[in-house]
């Protein structure tokens, strides 16, 4: 067997995403899914139930399901914010430059 060159053979998988036009929703969805994990996490730490999570962030038990939900796009800045205050968090958000390997 012929050992491999070092280095990336073809085009990223970001490449293949950009080129096939689903880049954007393939990376919101993602980041969306880590959202909520982070939230879930932080409720499991601090022992708040979505009931609690609810209470604190003013808003009903259906709609902390909603947030929860990673395959729910529809969430808004101000649902976010009150979620991670509700956890003790604080939300930050920033444009960054588009990484070019």
């Amino acid at each position: 067997m012929k050992k491999k060159e070092k280095g990336t053979i073809g085009s990223s998988f970001e490449d293949f995403l950009k080129e096939d036009g689903t880049y954007e929703e393939v990376t919101a969805y993602a980041e969306k899914r880590v959202l909520a994990w982070q939230i879930q996490e932080a409720m499991k730490a601090k022992k708040i139930t979505k009931q609690k999570m609810a209470a604190r962030m003013h808003t009903s038990r259906t709609q902390v399901d909603r947030l929860l939900d990673p395959k729910n796009d529809k969430v808004s800045l101000e649902t976010i914010h009150r979620a991670a205050t509700a956890v003790g968090k604080r939300v930050r958000i920033s444009l960054e430059d588009e990484l070019r390997v």
